[in-house]
């Protein structure tokens, strides 16, 4: 291991530093780690570190920017220029092993960007391998075959699938942090009927399942989640970081139901339920991550997608990658799996 893009405050980006690794500096539509870290951005630093822009999405990037974003705010921060363009260009180059980009030099791939405005990272012309990259460059590209079609396997699912069975009223609930996918434990007592536990819209908890998506098995498991703000509905996403499993979070079974089984239909992506029908979707039928329209039109498709989520109360900023990140059990300290809710810290399932 010699990169680490999960580094969230400064002690742990200095220790990283120190034991020898590169440090990426992530700002993606959930992960928001670029103001805490700014600090480490300085000229004696930037050869060990780079920016990362994971699980970014376009809605963000057309309306934010991309890695130029993350140059503009660092310098806004603080972060001396040649730092932040040097961990953007010749320092990310070399951590991954790209020893022909980075720079302008003779023999170097003409990778370039031109930079009208050094602090705000203004680009008026970007090159790829010399190329001015423009409408008619990328219309020469031609199209791509399709491939991860039909990856979404999962059974059907009824309302009664998303029981919560316990021994009693109280348990822990994944507690949702905006802007970081760790999540906390948070003890909640629910009400609890014919031996199962039932969502509490007055404490903001709601149920979260994860159904296995690639025909090996039908697992199938739930538990609480509080921090989404919503009243009504469900949304599902089969962007479930590491597994890609299916992942709803809803306040009824009904919508939750509905929603996973449409994910199903259209073979991945994302659906937001209410009343029993679909009120928004956006498709990603490749491998179920990906999309086959371009840029503008998965952009254009977010803005309503991301306002029916907002319509069922939901407060998140980016609701849809914060659900991806809930079924993932290697960040703490709570996370939902196909099999179960999942302790990170001690690798343990919970049973309760």
């Amino acid at each position: 291991v010699r990169t680490d893009h999960e580094v969230t405050n400064l002690p742990e980006a200095r220790e990283k530093l120190m034991k020898g690794m590169q440090v990426l500096i992530r700002e993606g539509s959930v992960c928001k780690d670029l103001h805490a870290l700014a600090p480490i951005i300085t000229e004696r630093n930037s050869p060990f570190i780079a920016f990362c822009t994971d699980d970014r999405n376009p809605l963000d990037i057309a309306e934010e920017g991309h890695l130029d974003f993350l140059i503009r705010t660092a310098i806004g921060l603080g972060a001396p220029p040649l730092a932040a363009y040097r961990a953007a260009t010749i320092s990310a180059a070399r951590i991954f092993g790209l020893r022909d980009r980075g720079l302008v030099a003779p023999g170097w791939r003409a990778d370039l960007a031109v930079i009208d405005d050094l602090e705000h990272c203004a680009v008026s012309m970007v090159l790829a391998a010399g190329r001015v990259v423009d409408d008619a460059l990328f219309s020469s590209r031609g199209p791509l075959p399709a491939v991860g079609r039909e990856s979404v396997k999962a059974r059907h699912v009824e309302a009664r699938d998303f029981g919560a069975r316990g021994q009693g009223p109280s348990t822990q609930a994944i507690g949702v942090i905006p802007g970081k996918i760790i999540t906390d434990r948070v003890p909640v007592t629910l009400p609890f009927r014919n031996g199962e536990r039932q969502v509490d819209l007055d404490q903001d908890v709601v149920k979260v399942s994860v159904v296995a998506r690639h025909g090996v098995n039908d697992n199938m498991a739930t538990a609480f989640v509080k921090g989404f703000g919503m009243k009504r509905g469900a949304i599902a996403s089969s962007v479930g970081h590491d597994s890609h499993n299916l992942c709803v979070v809803g306040t009824n079974e009904a919508d939750m139901a509905a929603a996973i089984n449409r994910l199903h239909e259209i073979e991945g992506g994302f659906a937001v339920a209410e009343g029993g029908k679909i009120i928004a979707e956006l498709p990603l039928p490749v491998a179920g991550l990906m999309s086959l329209q371009s840029f503008e039109k998965v952009r254009e498709t977010l803005i309503p997608l991301r306002t029916a989520a907002k319509g069922l109360g939901v407060t998140l900023a980016e609701p849809f990658l914060q659900v991806a990140f809930l079924p993932l059990p290697v960040i703490p300290h709570l996370k939902l799996t196909d099999m179960g809710l999942v302790d990170v810290d001690r690798f343990e399932f919970v049973r309760d």
